[in-house]
């Protein structure tokens, strides 16, 4: 189980506090979901969690034991919104196997099979990927260092509808071997396969039902006539 107690995070540089009083818990196997617009502090938090920032106050704790953020680099994997600006490998082997050059092939088939990608030649590059089969190989990266937790900033940016669907169900797929934390600004797809949703706006996050954050999505849409 993830706490955190109180988060706060106030660089000297800020006017006011990125992140206010945050109160968060999330089981093992469960997707929580965070929504909020750009600027509301979501993606600060996941760089906490992932140990590239130090918060100003407050604990964070797993299974009852305390972390600082050098343990977070440990425990938490983080594919970043538009993962695939940074592969550096020439192939799907390179950027499995960058910083671990050790990799046994059958940990690198695990991890393709993990994401639906044991089927493409090793020696395919990235770049040559479809946009949803790049987020399946950054999920794949971090499936390889075997974290506790998997952090995701804004998974279905910038893809289609399609490529959103697939990717959705594929995260429902992790979630039964796999904690996940999700950001977006947008809860359309994902409020349906979460556990857990929080709401988070101006640094300050609330608890929210996936009902109702999926109720908060459908008045939302437009409505359409013929």
């Amino acid at each position: 189980m993830l706490y955190l107690r109180d988060l706060s995070y106030h660089p000297a540089a800020t006017p006011t506090a990125i992140l206010k009083s945050i109160n968060l818990e999330i089981a093992p196997q469960q997707l929580g979901l965070i929504v909020g617009p750009s600027g509301s502090g979501k993606s600060t938090l996941l760089e906490i969690l992932a140990g590239l920032a130090e918060p100003t106050s407050g604990t964070i704790l797993w299974r009852d034991q305390e972390l600082t953020f050098l343990h977070m680099q440990q425990l938490s994997g983080l594919v970043f919104q538009f993962p695939e600006r940074h592969f550096c490998g020439g192939s799907i082997l390179e950027e499995l196997r960058l910083g671990h050059p050790e990799l046994s092939s059958d940990r690198v088939h695990d991890a393709l099979t993990e994401v639906g990608l044991d089927h493409l030649p090793l020696q395919t590059a990235p770049h040559d990927l479809s946009g949803g089969q790049q987020r399946r190989l950054a999920l794949a990266v971090q499936l390889i260092r075997q974290p506790s937790i998997l952090l995701l900033d804004e998974p279905t940016a910038g893809l289609d509808w399609s490529m959103r669907r697939q990717l959705v169900n594929l995260l429902a797929k992790l979630k039964a071997h796999w904690t996940l934390l999700v950001v977006s600004h947008d809860a359309s797809e994902l409020v349906s396969i979460a556990d857990r949703c929080w709401t988070i706006c101006h640094g300050e996050m609330n608890e929210e039902s996936p009902e109702a954050l999926a109720a908060i999505r459908d008045r939302a849409r437009p409505i359409t006539t013929v």
